[in-house]
């Protein structure tokens, strides 16, 4: 018989997961319901006045291949943009009261003022420190100061998990957030040297293949911007997704589920993925298993808003050289970063404009994204006076608010996720994904896709034999 697969949520986790599947099971019946009237989820291009502007992720980076393939996968390799190289080296952090450069190598570490002597000694002598011998999780504020010192912590620890999460790193999980990161200081005993190996491999693998040794964390998206990876696989799927859907409960019926929408509206699957946000997968297993549903509505979420402006470029009296900057959240401004998006990529503004993306928000600024327009933008347009000297009008500008924007992966996240995933052995055909448990970046959905659908394909295989 065929295959029914249903998956509830068309963002970029639950469409690459279609895809995949569609490879692996060609014959398969596979329904995407959404609840939006559009795909992509938070990964979309918006589109106005000459300007564009992503209301989610503003690209992707290589460090890992699954969206780079991905993209290629469904014909779109020969579109893909690389960040420009001044996007690459230059960023900046805003600390009392003007830009700063973040150093983007040795010599200039050692010139920064964004340290004191002390500070930067104290970061350094991280390669001698040794291993953290306690097993149990640890967060990100904690690791930092115990391996880099507390200016450290405040400085850049700061300012990483501002720009990715929005969140407080005296609440996230190291391990949890920055795996990589948590194992280098196990194998090697040191971050840095777990870099410095890192790097070696690199040098080593190119060499043996006899090409130029390539850096890695460097980000693409394409000309029209994240939504054109977003539409390509839609259009790749042989049955589009089931937009306006509102699946309230999955339900066993036997050895099948079933998805229930409004109404009398039901479809029936030999397994389902949940890829839509933690807190909706939360009410739609209410039934089919409690503990499930109570761990997986712990999962918390920040709220963020994004504001897009656009200026005339003669208006901007700073040149734009580079990706933007980030107010540490330790600073408790009205903002937490600016990207300088037509400097990041071509094509964001008109000939003669430049285009910002300011977010504000975030774990310790919430309120923020319930201001009205009129005051969001006021206090935004003030942060880019102090920062950037701009005191013209916008000529356009835009604003998008995500009431459960970024999923927080706080101190026993992992041995949440793995409690959660030992319950779900117990319900076979129910898969769980998306960007609440194993990681938020696009690689990281992207990647989820994939072992999606291999762990689909295998359910599936075992349930026709």
């Amino acid at each position: 018989m065929r295959s029914r697969i249903v998956i509830v949520g068309a963002g970029i986790s639950g469409l690459s997961a279609a895809f995949r599947l569609q490879q692996r099971l060609p014959d398969a019946g596979i329904t995407i319901l959404e609840q939006a009237a559009r795909p992509g989820g938070t990964a979309w291009t918006v589109r106005e006045a000459g300007f564009q502007f992503e209301i989610g992720p503003n690209g992707f980076l290589d460090t890992k291949p699954t969206t780079l393939t991905l993209s290629q996968d469904v014909g779109l390799g020969s579109q893909l943009v690389q960040a420009s190289e001044a996007a690459g080296k230059n960023r900046f952090l805003f600390l009392d009261g003007r830009l700063k450069a973040l150093p983007g190598g040795f010599r200039s570490f050692l010139w920064t003022d964004l340290l004191s002597w002390r500070g930067k000694l104290s970061l350094l002598w991280e390669r001698f420190r040794g291993p953290r011998t306690d097993t149990g999780d640890e967060s990100i504020d904690a690791f930092a100061r115990r391996r880099a010192g507390n200016e450290a912590a405040d400085v850049f620890a700061d300012a990483l998990v501002t720009g990715i999460y929005a969140g407080d790193p005296k609440l996230l999980s190291l391990p949890a957030c920055f795996p990589r990161v948590a194992e280098m200081e196990q194998e090697y005993g040191s971050v840095m040297k777990g870099f410095a190996a890192a790097a070696r491999i690199r040098k080593a693998d190119a060499k043996a293949k006899g090409v130029p040794v390539e850096r890695p964390n460097k980000m693409w998206s394409f000309p029209g911007g994240m939504r054109v990876l977003v539409e390509a696989i839609t259009a790749q799927l042989k049955q589009p997704p089931v937009f306006g859907v509102n699946v309230r409960a999955i339900t066993k019926q036997g050895q099948h589920w079933r998805a229930h929408g409004a109404g009398a509206d039901t479809w029936d699957a030999d397994a389902v993925i949940l890829t839509c946000p933690a807190y909706q997968q939360a009410a739609m297993l209410a039934d089919v298993d409690a503990q499930i549903a109570q761990s997986i509505g712990a999962i918390a979420y920040n709220r963020i808003a994004v504001v897009a402006f656009g200026y005339r470029q003669a208006d901007v009296p700073m040149p734009l050289d580079g990706f933007g900057y980030i107010a540490p959240q330790n600073t408790r401004r009205d903002l937490l970063g600016v990207q300088w998006c037509s400097s990041i990529y071509p094509g964001r503004a008109p000939d003669d404009c430049v285009l910002l993306r300011a977010m504000a928000g975030g774990w310790h600024r919430a309120d923020i994204v319930d201001w009205d327009d009129a005051r969001l933008s006021n206090a935004l347009r003030a942060e880019l006076r102090l920062a950037m000297g701009i005191t013209a009008e916008p000529i356009f500008h835009k604003i998008v608010r995500w009431d459960k924007a970024i999923p927080q992966y706080h101190l026993g996240h992992l041995e949440r996720v793995e409690n959660i995933e030992h319950r779900l052995a117990s319900h076979p055909g129910l898969f769980l994904g998306g960007n609440a448990y194993h990681g938020v970046a696009l690689n990281d959905c992207t990647g989820q896709g994939m072992v999606l659908a291999e762990r689909v394909g295998a359910y599936l295989s075992l349930l026709a034999a």
